[in-house]
């Protein structure tokens, strides 16, 4: 197992870590498992034995069912362990019961604690964007937090560059305490996070978790082009997430990955999350199963090595079009490209030549 240092911090976390979202299932997540403490603790176990250090999870997932089921499975295990969790989301009718307000965030980290049965968090994140409260605020209390002994440090989840750098703006401003990660949706089907998030992580030397790797189950090999999808797995039972815009273009990923696991013995999933783990700027990818040979089989993907052809081979049908101002960059003869987006910018670059190379034949 490789193990990566957490943005600006001295945290080191391995390459691939535990998720929980199959935790608990209930209150509105049924349809991603229903892993209990016993399971969970046998999940742990493995994860250990591969070398994770990291377990993720959230106050949103089963409405705090699945912080309880990881606080009675950790046992004795806890300090073996990187833990993190979530607040912000809304957890009931209260209008204050959701945020990222002092008032909130105090609140659900000391509600957390009690869950996981343990006097602190490693890694407290703020689950979205809150639009309301003072970004300030929001700073005054992560610290606060921080300074009580409550969480060891702080990062954002599924936040946009331009609210991220708000973030740091402020803490720079009014010199406090900056996030040291941000945890992100990427895959090779959704490749968004190039345009902006992963350039601005590297260059503000902000670490980036990765969840759902694996498209949701997307990519895992269950969702095939004109075969139906198992209802027993995620896809196949009516699990809102992923949004895809163009299923198409998912089945032609889907076929690559499967194409590349063909030739090197391995699975659908193991080819995703090896792909994912070698793009700049990816500091961990979690990993949520709901049975113990998934957890297994993903797992096996940190021993496997793609090609560099097989990894270009992936990029190149999996690659985003270029946007604006990216193309414009190019097609205006611009140099001093930014080290932070280069890797990005170069492979829009490739899709740009070879559009000219198209248009002189």
């Amino acid at each position: 197992m490789q193990y990566n240092k957490l943005g600006h911090s001295g945290l080191l976390v391995s390459q691939f870590a535990l998720g929980t979202v199959p935790f608990a299932g209930k209150a509105g997540f049924e349809k991603t498992g229903n892993v209990d403490a016993k399971e969970a603790r046998r999940f742990i176990d493995i994860a250990l034995d591969y070398g994770v250090n990291m377990i993720d999870t959230a106050d949103l997932y089963s409405m705090g069912g699945a912080e309880q089921v990881v606080g009675d499975a950790l046992g004795d295990k806890r300090d073996s362990v990187i833990l993190t969790s979530k607040a912000r989301s809304p957890l009931g009718d209260d209008p204050n019961n959701s945020g990222a307000s002092r008032y909130h965030l105090i609140r659900a980290c000391e509600a957390s604690l009690r869950r996981l049965k343990t006097d602190h968090i490693d890694l407290y994140q703020i689950h979205n964007w809150d639009g309301v409260t003072p970004v300030e605020e929001t700073l005054r209390a992560l610290e606060d937090l921080v300074k009580s002994g409550k969480i060891r440090y702080f990062g954002t989840s599924n936040y946009t560059a331009w609210q991220m750098m708000k973030t740091l703006g402020c803490a720079e401003k009014y010199n406090l305490l900056k996030p040291i990660s941000q945890q992100i949706y990427y895959t090779p089907e959704s490749r968004e996070a190039e345009y902006e998030l992963l350039p601005m992580a590297r260059d503000q030397d902000i670490g980036t978790l990765v969840w759902g790797p694996l498209g949701e189950g997307l990519l895992t090999g269950t969702v095939r082009r004109n075969v139906k999808t198992p209802e027993s797995s995620r896809q196949g039972n009516g699990w809102p997430e992923p949004y895809v815009h163009d299923m198409e273009h998912a089945y032609n990923v889907i076929d690559v990955l499967a194409e590349v696991g063909s030739e090197l013995d391995a699975s659908v999933a193991q080819v995703c999350l090896a792909w994912l783990a070698t793009r700049p700027g990816i500091t961990s990818l979690l990993i949520g199963n709901r049975t113990e040979a998934h957890l297994r089989d993903n797992l096996a993907a940190v021993d496997l090595v793609l090609s560099d052809e097989q990894r270009q081979k992936i990029e190149q049908v999996t690659r985003p079009a270029p946007q604006y101002p990216y193309w414009h960059r190019f097609t205006s003869g611009m140099d001093r490209l930014d080290a932070a987006e280069k890797p990005f910018l170069d492979e829009h670059r490739q899709t740009i030549d070879n559009r000219k190379d198209l248009s002189v034949k």
